[in-house]
């Protein structure tokens, strides 16, 4: 069987296509970037632009293909308010529908898709399962989403689809936001927390995340969305305490008011200097936990990798990085 990973030089991708290969599969990389990579001695590389419609069908998908879609614009780098709708929904929401009409076309039924966890925005029910109220907090979340009624359509007319809603995904490879954190430990400056640090922060591997699609694969592509995140994430103050340790640092951890914090960043983001995106630090002191217990069910997946070692580890990549050395992909350091 034929496996198209659409934006597969990617974060997940990457770890994907090797998954796929070790089955005896065929591989098939289209993205707009090819990276030196040792699984393209075996995979097959394809340029492809999602946000071209002729691009995406010259890919060449066939009726039995499996076709997954890893391209994605994320919230890292910062865009100014006015640039989000123009930044995400090009790549998250054109770019998809041009792959699902690409594989009606060709009579390919089976698709597996990652949207984010951010298409819930504020907590309203903890744990979150995957029946929680969708309301985005911004443009990210919202074409997300736009991409899971999409799905919801095409399901009608036969397609078999699999959404995936991550959390914070970590891995070799990527640090974005966390760079910034890293940064004040290593100049041990104080770490403020948006509100106690009570609450629980929950991070996702991205070789789980890799795995789920894998899973979803093996299990038929239900007509399902899955919540994808860690087990037994911590307490904010006791992860971002535990790196502390680990990095040797004289930070402290500083707890805020959060409703003062997030009106502070409200301010910053109202005059076009963003700190943080809105999607991000206005659920910074909730309750923002997935309940992954339906993808073990249905797919038997099980995260396998734990926040706090997650954490420390994208940490190790970035001194590392910042040395000249290289980790080994085996480490798990973050979109």
């Amino acid at each position: 069987m034929r496996h198209i990973i659409f934006g597969g030089d990617g974060f997940v991708g990457r770890h994907l296509a090797p998954k796929l290969l070790a089955e005896g599969e065929e591989v098939i990389v289209a993205d707009i970037v090819r990276s030196e990579l040792a699984h393209y001695r075996t995979a097959h590389f394809v340029h492809c632009d999602v946000t071209d419609p002729s691009a995406v069908a010259a890919v060449g998908i066939k009726s039995d293909d499996m076709v997954y879609n890893v391209s994605a614009k994320m919230l890292s780098p910062l865009q100014v308010r006015a640039k989000r709708h123009d930044f995400f929904w090009p790549v998250n929401v054109h770019g998809t529908q041009h792959i699902i009409q690409a594989m009606d076309k060709a009579g390919a039924a089976r698709f597996v898709h990652y949207t984010t966890d951010m298409v819930y925005g504020h907590t309203y029910t903890y744990p979150q399962t995957e029946d929680h109220p969708a309301v985005p907090l911004g443009e990210y979340g919202l074409s997300k989403l736009k991409t899971e009624e999409m799905a919801a359509e095409w399901r009608e007319r036969g397609m078999r689809i699999s959404l995936f809603r991550p959390r914070l995904i970590i891995g070799p490879g990527r640090l974005g936001i966390l760079e910034k954190l890293f940064k004040l430990i290593d100049w041990n400056l104080p770490v403020p927390m948006i509100g106690s640090g009570k609450n629980p922060y929950q991070f996702i591997s991205v070789f789980d995340c890799a795995e789920a699609a894998r899973a979803a694969w093996k299990a038929g592509v239900p007509n399902e969305a899955y919540n994808l995140g860690s087990l037994n994430p911590p307490p904010v103050r006791k992860l971002l305490g535990d790196l502390v340790r680990h990095a040797g640092s004289k930070s402290i951890l500083l707890p805020t008011p959060a409703w003062a914090v997030k009106r502070t960043l409200d301010l910053f983001d109202l005059i076009n200097m963003p700190i943080m995106d809105p999607e991000q630090y206005l659920i910074a002191d909730e309750m923002c936990i997935l309940d992954v217990s339906k993808a073990k069910r249905d797919l038997g997946w099980v995260p396998q990798y734990r926040d706090e070692d997650m954490l420390i580890a994208a940490y190790d990549e970035y001194r590392a990085k910042k040395s000249g050395q290289a980790l080994a992909a085996s480490h798990v350091p973050a979109e």
